[in-house]
Parts: C-alpha cells; sequence; structure tokens
C-alpha cells in the first residue's frame, strides 16, 4: 500500500548555502554518523546508527513523519510512520 505521508511530502533540494550538521550533537560533543533532513522543517539530525539517534528524536517530539538523506548522491525519503522508504 502507497504511503501517504511520502505522497504527501516529495523530495525538496536543502536550502542554498545549507552546510548540514547535527545541532544536537554539535551542543554535546558527540559525532554522528549520517544525516537526515525533515522534509517538515527541515530540521537536520543524526541516523539510527549513531549514538544519539536524533532524527528518530526528532520525530518522537514533532510528529514529523518524513525525513530524506543528507549524504551526497542520495535522494530517498523515509516514512517514520509507515516504515516505508521512496
Amino acid at each position: 500500500m502507497p504511503c501517504a505521508h511520502l505522497e504527501a511530502q516529495p523530495l525538496t533540494p536543502r536550502p542554498a548555502g545549507f552546510e548540514p550538521f547535527c545541532l544536537d550533537c554539535a551542543l554535546t560533543g558527540d559525532q554522528w554518523t549520517h544525516l537526515r533532513r525533515c522534509l517538515t522543517c527541515d530540521h537536520v539530525a543524526c541516523c539510527d546508527d549513531s549514538v544519539n539517534r536524533h532524527a528518530s528524536r526528532h520525530f518522537e517530539q514533532t510528529g514529523h513523519p518524513v525525513m530524506t538523506s543528507e549524504e551526497p548522491g542520495e535522494d530517498w525519503r523515509w516514512c517514520f510512520v509507515d516504515a516505508q522508504t521512496a
């Protein structure tokens, strides 16, 4: 079954001049593995392979359902609600 969240939130380019980093990790001095960007509010956070899992925490705190990869050459989206990718 197609995911309505993914259909409602197409992949959008990152804002011009934007250099991604996990602010939450930067504030605590932790390292991140990979970065994800929320397609609702453009918040950037670390993935679940990172110690702090800030992207998942962002979803849990805000309910924003769709993240995209901020890794070079990747253009997929992930829906936390339906556990689907596009």
